[in-house]
């Protein structure tokens, strides 16, 4: 699992800036000048952790000398009270940059909690569980790492890098052939093209036009094991919509390739984390 440090620091810069404005006005009325000390930062509950490295990254940008330690590595499973990493320094710094840390932490960390909790009903399956575009603007990137390191893969980054036709698109076009053709004959032999279907009638229509993948919407277990036989191996399938933890292990038995949930990015709750930190030193 990659994820760019140098591509990420910009937007620590601006959400640093967002956050903190012209100074942080408590901590330099309560904290003196030069003051030293040490923040721990420790989980409060169970789960995978995802961004200890991002977390650094506020601590280091605010000042290059902050020592920030990592005692786990992204993709650990921890219990409460687990120390994540250790800081020391400028304790004006560790004050300053906590919540934006703690934020970009907890929020990739329960991410990566409630992917593994998903992937792991389709273990035994040939099932892949990925995540969707149903992202914060601004934080994909973060999401979508967050996402591997809880076990699952990722869907296209943007509306740039494959062809998805949708409903919308296919009433425009005229029909699923017509916007396969459309789109085939624009696009490079690297980019793969994925249709929307939400009957078997609009499966063998895809089947027919050659999608390369193709998406089963919103369909029932028996409507999903129909369309997994009609396709028989000529195409990737993916299941989306309506996917819940009672009814993955179903979705996957099914035969499907592919599970996109956006649940997994736009309702996964934080992980519990704090920074305490130790005694003052002048």
């Amino acid at each position: 699992m990659y994820l760019s440090m140098r591509a990420l620091q910009p937007k620590i810069i601006e959400w640093l800036n967002e956050d903190v404005g012209s100074g942080d006005i408590t901590t330099e009325n309560i904290i003196p000048q030069q003051a030293k000390t040490v923040g721990l930062i420790q989980a409060k509950q169970r789960g995978i952790v995802a961004g200890i490295n991002v977390a650094g990254l506020v601590f280091t940008t605010l000042a290059p000398d902050i020592e920030f330690t990592p005692m786990v590595e992204d993709g650990d499973e921890v219990e409460p009270h687990t120390v994540l990493a250790k800081i020391e320094g400028d304790a004006h710094v560790i004050l300053t940059g906590e919540r934006l840390a703690l934020n970009l932490l907890q929020h990739m960390s329960g991410i990566a909690t409630l992917t593994s909790s998903y992937a792991r009903l389709a273990e035994g399956t040939k099932a892949h569980v990925v995540d969707t575009r149903k992202t914060l603007p601004g934080l994909r990137m973060l999401e979508k790492y967050a996402i591997r390191v809880g076990g699952g893969r990722n869907h296209r980054m943007g509306l740039y890098d494959a062809v998805m036709i949708k409903d919308n698109h296919i009433k425009v076009a005229g029909g699923i052939k017509e916007a396969v053709r459309m789109t085939r004959n624009e696009i490079s032999h690297t980019v793969k093209i994925e249709v929307e279907t939400e009957t078997l009638d609009q499966v063998k229509e895809a089947l027919e036009a050659g999608a390369d993948i193709i998406m089963l919407d919103n369909m029932s277990i028996e409507m999903i094991e129909e369309a997994v036989a009609l396709i028989g191996g000529r195409a990737i399938v993916e299941a989306s919509g309506g996917v819940t933890k009672e009814r993955l292990p179903a979705i996957a038995k099914a035969g499907v390739d592919i599970i996109s949930i956006g649940a997994l990015t736009n309702s996964a709750p934080i992980l519990d984390i704090s920074l305490d930190i130790g005694e003052i030193k002048y």
